[in-house]
């Protein structure tokens, strides 16, 4: 770093960086918590960023780590928020861990073990599996007495980890049990975000707390189908007839948002309206540099209108 700069290639936004950035893409993939909004509040400024866009005759795309809904639960949250979004346009992690397990010919005998909420749940629904677990095993508890044996399900021939705010020791438990004791169980992690915007008003434990917490009682680390795996992109590009080198992932976190557009070949830029702080961003010790960075997605209005 130098004058207090970040290191390049890392550079602001400008009028002259947002017209040429949009003319060399032809599609926006953005990530939703700390971009589009945060809990249930919108930021400021999306609905006309997304209308211009449009009008640019440029693909939205929106693809979230946040495993809590399904596609038909986030296109029901877009259209509570005034936004036109379709499933077709979202790819979410819970989405994602189905496919997986789908293209991977998971045995339609074996069931899912859920440690997650009702996205997940819904997505292997739709997509054939059979599953349990989820908020219903958050009223559960445990009591360590003496001879106490912990009975499992053992054609459970997966486990999905996934962020959970029902999570318990329970949970924990049948995880642990269903991976360590089932022949080939697979340990699959929507994501590793350490904390996320799940409220408007501050940052909260990621799914990446349930995972490390499944991965330490196992010692045995995870598939993961989300950002910043390149299997959530492999998906999309199957679905959408588009170049990454003509892709611009936007997005608020480094480790995933930027690392995943960095990873797949997209151009990249931050917005610091969500997790990272532009100190964070200008550390010496911070690594990924996105190709440009700005304070949130309607800045591209003001911009382009110079």
């Amino acid at each position: 770093m130098a004058n207090g700069l970040p290191n390049p290639p890392c550079a602001v936004l400008t009028a002259d960086a947002a017209r040429s950035l949009v003319d060399s893409v032809d599609a926006f993939l953005f990530d939703c918590d700390g971009v589009i909004w945060k809990g249930d509040k919108l930021i400021e400024g999306v609905p006309e960023t997304m209308e211009l866009l449009r009008k640019m005759g440029k693909k939205l795309v929106f693809v979230t780590n946040n495993s809590r809904k399904s596609r038909r639960q986030y296109s029901k949250k877009f259209r509570s928020l005034g936004l036109e979004v379709t499933e077709e346009e979202i790819f979410t992690s819970s989405f994602a861990a189905a496919m997986f397990l789908k293209l991977n010919n998971f045995s339609p005998e074996k069931k899912v073990y859920v440690v997650g909420e009702d996205g997940i749940l819904e997505e292997l629904k739709l997509a054939g599996f059979e599953c349990f677990g989820g908020p219903e095993d958050g009223k559960k508890n445990i009591k360590l007495e003496a001879d106490f044996y912990f009975e499992h399900d053992k054609s459970v021939g997966a486990v999905i980890v996934g962020l959970d705010q029902y999570f318990n020791y329970y949970k924990m438990q049948y995880a642990r049990i269903c991976i360590s004791e089932n022949p080939g169980c697979l340990f699959i992690a929507t994501n590793r975000d350490p904390t996320g915007h799940m409220t408007s008003a501050q940052e909260w434990p990621g799914a990446g707390t349930m995972v490390a917490a499944v991965s330490c009682s196992v010692q045995k680390e995870p598939i993961v189908v989300g950002k910043p795996s390149g299997f959530l992109m492999d998906f999309l590009l199957k679905s959408f007839n588009l170049e990454t080198s003509r892709m611009c992932m936007v997005g608020d976190r480094l480790d995933t948002d930027i690392l995943f557009g960095q990873n797949t070949g997209c151009k990249t830029l931050l917005v610091l309206s969500g997790c990272t702080s532009l100190p964070e961003l200008q550390d010496a010790s911070n690594n990924i540099h996105p190709d440009v960075y700005t304070n949130s997605v309607y800045d591209l209005v003001g911009l382009l209108q110079k």
